[in-house]
């Protein structure tokens, strides 16, 4: 009797840790877009997909995916931000070095504001109240006041940044993709508090954050995402991942972690607690679909892609083009 109840509570708790964490999210329907371009980040605000496409940001409806506007002139846009206190967005323009700043409803360019060089990433950062653009080319960050509309501070960082993260309580932590490691950034003062290296993850671009347990998911381009301690800078554990992430999102809801990963899957990873994680469904994408956006108030993910052409044999380099009139968003659930 006391083996079989041993054997049943054993049974209980590998169920709870691995075959009871599988999910089930897939594909449910795509939102073609039709202009032409490349693209970088996509962003969810007010039921509202915001996605860069080349010199413009398209703007869908998110239920229906019907076009409802767009952002002209954004040339090389990477990212949009939103302040919903003063009803504006932002628009990092990675080739013009500026942000535009808009009107949630009319969608009027209301300013244009100078930041470093190729702002990429972009996000609002709650605690300071403040827009943060991640300089690629000028290894910085800038740190816009929305109410003076303007430049208030930059972060020098010697190191090229992709992505930030705040924790609602002063803390910025930003993924330093060229040395592997991720900076810890006072938003009071604006001064870089640490560094941590990130070993053995390389190359980290998407970044998350669970404000619950304080641990940070960075994706890498060496196929893992890193889990790292934010309030000590320690790496906990890494789970594999697919080749080309681009985009990191945690869902504090389900407690899920989403690596889009340009290969053509999504990972999906279960937080069990702060200190155990696995991998839960590796989900086919589509080819290219490497960035992603979460909307939290229904569970949904959306991730840009496009058809790749076929290779040129020809050509000096592996970059392939992509086929005109292909690009689209995936919805994605479970």
């Amino acid at each position: 009797m006391q083996l079989k109840i041993l054997s049943f509570l054993t049974g209980i708790l590998f169920c709870g840790s691995v075959f009871c964490q599988n999910t089930s999210f897939k594909v449910v329907k795509t939102y073609p877009i039709k202009s032409s371009g490349g693209w970088d980040y996509i962003a969810v605000n007010d039921n509202k997909i915001y996605v860069s496409h080349g010199t413009q940001v398209n703007i869908l409806d998110e239920n229906s995916g019907d076009s409802i506007g767009i952002i002209p002139g954004t040339t090389g846009v990477h990212g949009i931000a939103f302040d919903n206190a003063l009803h504006k967005g932002y628009t990092s323009n990675g080739r013009l070095n500026n942000v535009f700043v808009f009107d949630l409803s009319s969608n009027k360019i209301l300013k244009e504001i100078p930041t470093g060089e190729n702002p990429d990433a972009i996000s609002y950062e709650p605690f300071s109240k403040k827009i943060i653009t991640c300089n690629g080319r000028s290894k910085s960050l800038s740190v816009i006041d929305p109410e003076k509309g303007s430049v208030v501070a930059t972060i020098e960082l010697d190191a090229k940044p992709e992505e930030a993260v705040s924790d609602g309580n002063g803390k910025l932590y930003v993924n330093l993709e060229d040395k592997n490691e991720i900076a810890e950034v006072d938003m009071t003062n604006f001064k870089v508090l640490n560094r941590w290296e990130i070993t053995p993850g390389e190359s980290a671009t998407g970044l998350a954050l669970d404000k619950k347990t304080h641990r940070l998911f960075a994706g890498c381009d060496n196929n893992m995402l890193v889990v790292v301690n934010a309030e000590n800078g320690k790496v906990v554990t890494s789970l594999p991942i697919g080749e080309g992430c681009d985009g990191v999102v945690f869902d504090a809801n389900k407690n899920l972690v989403f690596a889009s990963c340009g290969e053509g899957n999504m990972t999906v990873i279960k937080e069990t607690d702060a200190n155990h994680f696995s991998v839960a469904q590796t989900v086919p994408t589509q080819t290219t679909a490497r960035t992603i956006a979460l909307d939290p108030t229904n569970n949904s993910l959306f991730l840009p892609a496009a058809d790749l052409a076929p290779a040129d044999p020809n050509a000096t380099s592996r970059r392939r083009s992509f086929v005109p009139g292909t690009f689209k968003v995936l919805v994605v659930k479970e």
